[in-house]
C-alpha cells in the first residue's frame, strides 16, 4: 500500500470516527425507549465503535499537538456520553485542551464532564475560556444552563442576579442563530427558571418563557426532545392552560416514557374531576350564604364586582367578596385551590400562589383584591370542564373575615423546571 493510501485511508478513519461520535450523541439526545437499560446497552455499543475508529488512526497520524488533541478530544467525547462522571473522559478531555488551547469543542465537553462531577465553579472557567477564543450558540447555552444550576444553591437576591446572567447569555446564542431552537429552548428554560426564583408571580416571564418555546418547535431537529414538551406544558400550567398542558405532557411522554409526564398528566385530570365534582354538590343554604355577602363593605379604593363583572386577566382597583365552600385536595405542591361562592350565588375557583394553606379555611369569607380572573374550558375525552377561575399571588390581595393576612402566611415559590433546565 503506497505512503497516499495510508495517509488517505488515516483522514478517513479520524473523519469516521467523528461521525460515530456524532451518532453516538445523537442516541443520547433522541433515543428513550421504554427500558432505560436499552438506551445503555446502545450507548456502549456506538461509543465502542467510535472508540475502535480512533484506535485504528496509525500513530502517524497523531503526532502533530493538533492531531493529537483531536485524538484525545474525540476519546474523551465518546467516554463522557453516559451520565455518570468518568474521570478517565476528564483525562483524555484536559489533554486535548492542554494540546490545542483553540479546541473550542474540548473546553465545552470539559466542562460538561467536570460539572458531572460537580465541580460548578471550574465548569463554568472551562466555558468562559471556550468563549474567549469566538462566540459560539453551543457553549452560551451550556454556561446559560450551568448558571442555572448555580443559581439553586444562592440567596434569593445572588438567585436572581444570576439568572439574569444566564437570560442575558441565553439571548446571545440566539442572536448567533435565531433559527437555533436549542437557543430558544434554553431561553424558555432561563425564563420559567426567573419566573420561580422571583417569587413565580410575574406572568410576563411565564409568556416569554412560553414564546421561546414556541419559537424552538419550528425547529426539526428539537421535535424529538422530550425536555421542550415537559416544560412547555409546566407553563401552559400555570397559565391554567390546561388543555394545552395536558396536550404537552402527552407529547413528551410519548418521545421518553422515562419522564414523570403521564403523571402529571393524571394529576391534572384528577383535580379537574376534583373540581367539577366539587361543583356538582348540592349545597344547602346557598341563598342565606350568598346573602350575608352582600352585606360586607370593601376599601374605598377599590369598586366591588361580583365574579361575573370580571374581565380576562388582573382586575385593576377591583374587589370580590365570597365565601369558601370547599379546600380542593389535590396532589400538586402549588397552588392550593379553593371553591368560593359570590353574593350571586355563583361558584368559582380560587387559586392561591405565596400563601400558605393555613391563612384561608373552609368557611372563611374572603375579599380579593385585583384578582386575576380565567375561565377554563377544557375538552379531555368526550368530557368538558368549565368554571371560571380566580387567582391571587401576595397576601395583600386577601383579607380573610375582615382583617389582613399575617406576614407569616407568606410562602415562597421553590419549584424549578423539572427537566434540564
Amino acid at each position: 500500500m503506497s505512503g497516499g493510501e495510508v495517509s488517505r485511508n488515516a483522514d478517513d478513519l479520524f473523519a469516521e470516527a467523528m461521525k460515530a461520535t456524532d451518532v453516538l450523541y445523537n442516541v443520547r439526545d433522541t433515543y428513550f425507549p421504554d427500558n432505560p437499560d436499552e438506551k445503555a446497552s446502545k450507548l456502549l455499543g456506538k461509543a465502542s465503535i467510535a472508540l475502535q475508529l480512533l484506535d485504528e488512526i496509525p500513530s502517524e497520524k497523531r503526532k502533530t499537538p493538533i492531531q493529537r488533541a483531536t485524538h484525545e478530544y474525540l476519546r474523551g467525547k465518546v467516554l463522557d456520553v453516559f451520565p455518570e462522571y468518568k474521570k478517565e473522559a476528564e483525562d483524555h478531555l484536559s489533554k486535548a485542551v492542554k494540546l490545542n488551547p483553540s479546541l473550542v469543542d474540548a473546553w465545552l465537553s470539559l466542562g460538561n464532564c467536570i460539572w458531572k462531577k460537580g465541580d460548578l465553579p471550574s465548569a463554568k472557567n472551562c466555558y468562559t475560556l471556550a468563549l474567549s477564543k469566538g462566540p459560539s450558540k453551543s457553549i452560551l447555552c451550556q454556561l446559560s444552563m450551568l448558571e442555572r444550576r448555580m443559581a439553586q444553591d444562592k440567596s434569593t437576591e445572588d438567585q436572581i442576579k444570576i439568572v439574569e446572567e444566564s437570560i442575558k447569555h441565553a439571548k446571545e446564542a440566539i442572536t448567533l442563530d435565531v433559527q437555533d431552537g436549542n437557543s430558544w429552548y434554553n431561553l424558555g428554560n432561563a425564563c420559567l427558571t426567573s419566573f420561580f426564583v422571583t417569587g413565580a408571580w410575574d406572568h410576563s416571564k411565564l409568556q416569554q418563557s412560553l414564546k421561546a418555546y414556541q419559537h424552538a418547535e419550528k425547529d426539526e431537529r428539537m421535535k424529538s426532545n422530550p425536555d421542550l414538551y415537559f416544560n412547555c406544558a409546566i407553563v401552559n400550567k400555570y397559565l391554567e392552560n390546561y388543555e394545552r398542558a395536558l396536550s404537552g405532557f402527552e407529547a413528551a411522554a410519548l418521545r421518553d416514557p422515562g419522564l414523570n409526564a403521564s403523571e402529571e398528566v393524571l394529576k391534572i385530570v384528577h383535580l379537574l374531576d376534583k373540581i367539577e365534582s366539587l361543583f356538582r354538590t348540592k349545597l344547602k343554604r346557598l341563598a342565606s350564604v350568598a346573602a350575608s355577602l352582600s352585606t360586607v363593605g370593601v376599601n374605598a379604593s377599590y369598586k366591588r364586582e361580583t365574579i361575573d363583572g370580571l374581565f380576562e386577566g388582573i382586575n385593576k382597583a377591583i374587589a370580590i367578596v365570597g365565601k369558601v365552600l370547599f379546600f380542593v385536595k389535590h396532589e400538586n405542591v402549588a397552588p392550593f385551590y379553593y371553591v368560593l361562592c359570590d353574593s350571586s350565588q355563583i361558584c368559582y375557583v380560587l387559586s392561591v400562589y405565596g400563601i400558605s394553606n393555613e391563612a384561608i379555611k373552609e368557611g372563611d369569607q374572603v375579599t380579593l383584591l385585583e384578582p386575576r380572573y380565567h375561565y377554563v374550558d377544557v375538552s379531555r375525552e368526550r368530557k368538558r370542564y368549565q368554571f371560571k377561575s380566580v387567582r391571587v399571588d401576595f397576601l395583600e390581595q386577601v383579607i380573610v373575615n375582615g382583617n389582613c393576612l399575617s406576614p407569616q402566611y407568606a410562602v415562597r415559590a421553590s419549584i424549578y423546571a423539572q427537566n434540564k433546565t
